[in-house]
């Protein structure tokens, strides 16, 4: 088999770009490991900057977006038993953000790829990736103990943290840059109104919460826990009654609590590779990059990736701009670095990590400062709503 690129991953940042680049008449083959089941049902972020909105509506898979997703153009801070409200649209130069789940994402774009002639493969074994650093890079794989080989100009790596795109890279030609958090994320997803309708971000001496939602009627709460805790430590009414000691009494008096649909425990990650590209294979998404997931960075800033790749293949192959290609990770990298400081600012600010008494009464000062001045409010907002991308010209 031949084509012009080979998407390595079928969650919505490969699918994005294989949308993208087919609507450009640039032909692209996915090979996933998963089933296609496995992939849709994923539970992951649920807030979509405007950019990434912007880039779904281009792809032309944005309609389901637009009916049933929630736009949201503030959230709360909740501290000292109160909520201070970030006003996105007042402080984040006009834009907002979108509730609308990763899940939901993936199957809009899982539909409009069915609907095209482009090739996927589900439930591939043995993907190896030759000759990156040639003009004519190939991948080899196996899908029911049948070989395959496809031949291509480009490779997207889209397969995320543990996928084989960064593996296939040798090692002394990376950099890699990381912090584990001593602590994670409990997630609960119940069938009950959302608590408020705006996201609360909250800390309290016990430590981090979120109450987040899928829609009017599905919510999404986290509590932040010791590494070491299990979901089996952690039943409905435990998780419930720890969330609404760590909520300000205005909202814990509204929370409807029900049984859960889903609990899982996150760790907590920066991490960053350097640089996101080797040869003629690009990483994208969480093959390059994890942030911790306060501040709703993940997803948004695969879509950053997928955007600047996009640009670039539709140069190289419509103004045969082959010159533009060394510059993909650089540009991606200038706003990725941007995303880590806030995430880890973010994470740093509102959870109760390893710290000693003087260093709670800093971040109480810092979380005033920020949520009491017109500059922090604006720092807060900016980053939230996301930062624009890089050109590959600049």
């Amino acid at each position: 088999m031949k084509t012009q690129v080979v998407i390595i991953g079928a969650g919505p940042s490969g699918l994005l770009l294989g949308q993208l680049l087919e609507q450009q008449g640039i032909n692209t083959i996915v090979l996933e490991r998963q089933t296609r089941e496995h992939v849709q049902s994923r539970i992951r972020a649920g807030i979509l900057e405007q950019g990434t909105v912007d880039l779904l509506r281009q792809a032309n898979v944005g309609q389901r977006m637009d009916r049933e997703g929630i736009p949201h153009d503030g959230f709360y801070l909740a501290f000292d038993n109160r909520q201070v409200r970030i006003d996105l649209k007042k402080y984040g130069n006009g834009k907002s953000v979108m509730v609308y789940g990763q899940t939901e994402v993936t199957k809009d774009l899982m539909a409009a790829r069915d609907a095209s002639d482009a090739t996927s493969f589900y439930e591939v074994d043995d993907v190896q990736l030759f000759d990156t650093k040639s003009d004519s890079p190939y991948v080899t794989f196996t899908q029911s103990g049948e070989s395959m080989k496809v031949e291509c100009d480009y490779i997207a790596g889209c397969d995320g943290f543990h996928g084989v795109s960064r593996k296939s890279i040798p090692a002394d030609s990376l950099t890699e840059y990381e912090r584990v958090y001593p602590v994670g994320w409990l997630g609960v997803l119940s069938d009950t109104p959302p608590v408020s309708e705006e996201l609360i971000y909250a800390t309290h001496e016990r430590g981090f919460a979120l109450c987040s939602m899928r829609s009017h009627t599905r919510s999404r709460y986290y509590i932040q826990v010791p590494l070491t805790d299990n979901v089996e430590d952690w039943s409905d009414e435990r998780f419930w009654e720890e969330l609404k000691t760590r909520l300000p009494q205005s909202a814990s008096d509204n929370l409807v609590t029900g049984p859960s649909i889903e609990k899982s425990i996150a760790p907590l990650r920066s991490f960053v590779v350097e640089p996101m590209q080797y040869g003629r294979l690009f990483l994208v998404g969480d093959a390059a990059h994890i942030v911790p997931p306060t501040g709703a960075k993940g997803l948004n800033l695969a879509a950053g990736d997928v955007g600047t790749l996009h640009e670039l293949m539709k140069e190289v192959y419509h103004n045969g701009r082959t010159e533009l290609i060394d510059r993909y990770s650089e540009t991606c990298l200038k706003r990725v670095w941007k995303a880590e400081h806030f995430s880890w600012w973010m994470t740093s600010l509102l959870h109760k990590l390893d710290e000693d008494a003087i260093m709670t009464k800093l971040r109480q000062a810092e979380l005033e400062y920020y949520t009491s001045s017109q500059a922090g409010l604006s720092v807060i907002a900016e980053n939230y709503v996301g930062l624009p991308r890089h050109s590959l010209e600049s």
